[in-house]
């Protein structure tokens, strides 16, 4: 394994796995953020949407 490092300098072969790495992560959650089910900050947008389909209730006779 230390013949690998012979090929690569350490300190660039790290920063760029910890730059690649920390990029997959944004990327990720950011998929996650633009779901409806795993969104945590807004929460689910489905339970919204069956309220839409009310109707007025008739007039109150006496």
């Amino acid at each position: 394994m230390w013949r690998v490092w012979l090929l690569f300098d350490p300190r660039r072969a790290l920063v760029a796995l910890f730059v690649f790495l920390f990029v997959l992560a944004l990327v990720i959650h950011f998929i996650l953020l633009s779901t409806d089910r795993f969104n945590w900050l807004d929460g689910p947008h489905a339970a919204q949407a069956g309220v839409s389909q009310m109707a007025p209730l008739p007039p109150k006779t006496q």
